[in-house]
């Protein structure tokens, strides 16, 4: 079985994510590509799909909408699985609650599933409005990516593909 993760990042958090859901895919066998949602040009060879996107403002990054509205046809057919990142923090990561439209996005792909991961915050890797908004929002910096609950959730994912 084929499996497409593909993901929209900003600055490489989340596509550290799904390149860690498709290496713990590889590892059950099964196969998996990872590319960022505007290099997708057809997912219709693939069996199944893993879409994640960076959250800013509550929202999924435009490109990952856009890719749900272009391949709804695709998406249609094979199972699906949607997670999200950005929540920073520890031990409460903020903010707290799924992403606008989540309801829009499950229901478009028919979704068995949604997880939101933290994310990574690291201000040198920003541009100067990003920073002064993270300074005004307080957001921490650091990398709060759970890296076993990442992985466990990819073997749900291929346990269910393998059933």
């Amino acid at each position: 079985m084929t499996v497409l993760v593909a993901v929209a990042s900003k600055h490489g958090s989340t596509r550290g994510i799904a390149d860690a859901i498709a290496g713990e895919l590889r590892s059950l066998g099964l196969a998996a590509d990872v590319g960022e949602v505007a290099d997708v040009v057809d997912p219709g060879h693939y069996e199944a799909v893993v879409l994640g996107s960076a959250v800013y403002m509550g929202k999924w990054m435009p490109e990952a909408r856009r890719f749900v509205d272009t391949h709804r046809s695709v998406l249609d057919t094979v199972p699906v699985w949607l997670f999200s990142s950005g929540p920073l923090g520890a031990d409460d990561p903020k903010p707290a609650g799924d992403p606008a439209q989540l309801d829009q996005l499950m229901a478009a792909t028919h979704a068995h599933g949604h997880r939101i991961f933290s994310g990574k915050l690291d201000p040198n890797g920003l541009g100067r409005s990003e920073r002064l908004i993270a300074k005004a929002v307080h957001a921490p910096s650091g990398d709060f990516r759970d890296w076993d609950a990442i992985r466990a959730w990819a073997r749900e994912i291929g346990a269910r593909l393998h059933a």
